[in-house]
């Protein structure tokens, strides 16, 4: 269908996972969908949770070493990155998975402090420009195009020194650093994403102490980090149009978390309100300064800011204004929006709040829930809604007017094991999500999976696994080992359609019998 779909027509669509909606498991046809020919599918990673070598020939300390290293017990299962996948030594074998699976691309971040390890452009470090050279040409040699990543969480600790995130120089060093990336890939890479989910980011390590770098200021910690991160993504955005777009031919985007929440009574005027409001408060407040065409921050976020700082005594908002200049600055500031969709949430009003004030958390108001009968993953926040994306992709187009969109994270969290069947029942069922809103209008460049193979998932270390690839922790050489879930999407990349009924006929990715594939692994 057109972008003039027919609104009755599109409310009445069947998505599995939708509580409001009769026949939850079904569709509204039985139309086979397919993905068209330049639909690109890729699989995803972020320095941090792979590479290792923390602190490996001249790579700096960053906000994540030092949240974890100084504090153990952060991490659920005492862990630590210091090693983690190793791709620092085995990226090459991360690239044969890649063409095991037969993506198009593979989006990786570049660790700031490896390149610059005190963060500013003085001190660099060509050891790690070499590295990221080594796999960006190994990639290319296979075929696999590099989509990469500025700033996956891993900011230089020698800048949280100096303020992070709620220092505004930061924009400065931020453009310095980009601009060294461009000068040295410019001309191999043609995908570029400034920064990965600013909104975990600012909420959970600037707001509250639960990620690094665990600033916990509170009422203040998110916003002011997010008008800086906004604003050096524009710099950047800016600085690649003016000096770089017309010798390379590249795209510039943000990737920014957006889970979908829905009113916990769907047919309720208020609950609608509600998870309008909860919207504004988390991804809008990223999303409308860039993409919409009024710009700045969100109103209603703006108003419920502004009023609840003055009744606490504050002579202005706590949510840093934004001029007009600043506004403009912003407004169009993308190439396409990146999508890091992973579940739904069900929303109501909290009436009386049970949050910390001043806080975000008290500003936005709401509680939350999931489903009933929503599949459960090994994470407690994630659960299988795949609707969620379908409705998330139709309210970008309602208030965005139809962005270019990249699905930049989509995945599912088990324990170790082969046998994932529940990561293919997700997949399957986003894919299919997917095509609908495609179908209806959605301008979808590309479907990345996270992840590429386990990894350190942060606080909870390797207690929840997203891989389609495994991989043994306990071995030096950190074996990899593909999932059902890689033959799955090996298959849906080749074939180009989400067959349900598919099954692979052993666990064997490489071709070669299953005994002599893993003792090559």
């Amino acid at each position: 269908m057109s972008n003039s779909t027919n609104n009755n027509e599109v409310l009445k669509r069947q998505v599995p996972g939708d509580p409001n909606l009769s026949g939850i498991d079904c569709w509204s046809d039985n139309k086979q969908r397919k993905f068209k020919n330049d639909f690109l599918f890729g699989a995803a990673s972020a320095a941090y949770q792979i590479e290792g070598g923390w602190d490996a020939h001249g790579k700096g300390e960053s906000v994540w070493d030092k949240f974890i290293h100084d504090k153990p017990s952060r991490v659920k299962d005492g862990t630590t990155a210091d090693v983690a996948c190793n791709s620092y030594k085995f990226y090459k074998r991360d690239v044969e998975m890649l063409k095991e699976l037969g993506v198009d691309y593979y989006r990786f971040s570049i660790s700031w402090p490896r390149l610059l390890p005190e963060g500013l452009a003085n001190i660099r470090n060509e050891i790690g420009f070499d590295y990221y050279e080594n796999l960006i040409d190994e990639l290319l040699k296979n075929e696999i195009m590099p989509m990469v990543t500025l700033n996956h969480f891993d900011l230089p600790q020698k800048l949280q020194e100096l303020g992070g995130w709620m220092n505004e120089d930061i924009i400065d060093w931020f453009e310095d650093y980009a601009k060294l990336v461009f000068e040295r890939f410019g001309k191999k890479v043609k995908y570029w994403i400034t920064f990965n989910q600013p909104d975990t980011v600012c909420r959970y390590g600037y707001e509250t102490d639960f990620f690094a770098p665990g600033v916990n200021q509170k009422g203040t910690g998110e916003y002011t980090c997010a008008k800086n991160i906004l604003l050096a993504h524009a710099r950047v955005w800016h600085l690649y149009n003016k000096e770089y777009k017309q010798k390379y031919k590249g795209s510039v985007g943000i990737a920014v978390s957006l889970n979908w929440f829905d009113p916990l009574k769907n047919n309720d005027t208020e609950h609608a309100e509600v998870a309008e409001r909860y919207r504004q408060f988390t991804f809008g407040l990223y999303t409308n300064p860039i993409f919409s065409k009024e710009g700045d921050f969100p109103a209603v976020v703006k108003s419920i800011v502004a009023k609840k700082s003055k009744e606490q005594g504050y002579t202005k908002s706590r949510l840093p204004s934004l001029t007009s200049e600043e506004i403009k600055y912003l407004r169009g500031s993308a190439d396409f929006l990146g999508i890091n969709h992973y579940t739904t949430v069900l929303v109501k009003d909290a009436k009386q709040s049970t949050h910390e004030a001043p806080s975000c958390f008290d500003d936005a108001n709401v509680e939350s829930s999931y489903g009933e009968h929503w599949e459960k993953s090994k994470s407690e926040w994630l659960r299988s809604a795949p609707y969620g994306l379908y409705k998330a992709c139709l309210w970008l187009n309602k208030n965005y007017d139809y962005p270019t969109i990249f699905i930049t994270e989509n995945g599912w969290s088990t324990d170790a094991g082969l046998v994932d069947d529940s990561r293919v029942r997700n997949m399957r069922g986003y894919l299919d999500a997917l095509l609908l809103a495609i179908e209806d209008g959605t301008e979808v460049l590309g479907y990345t999976v996270w992840s590429l193979m386990d990894n350190f998932e942060w606080t909870s270390g390797y207690s929840e696994r997203f891989g389609l690839y495994e991989v043994d922790f306990e071995s030096d050489q950190r074996t990899r080992t593909a999932r059902k879930s890689a033959l799955v999407y090996k298959q849906i990349i080749k074939s180009r359609i989400v067959e349900h009924g598919w099954e692979p006929k052993s666990l064997d990715i490489s071709g070669k019998k299953d005994k002599e594939a893993k003792q090559e692994l």
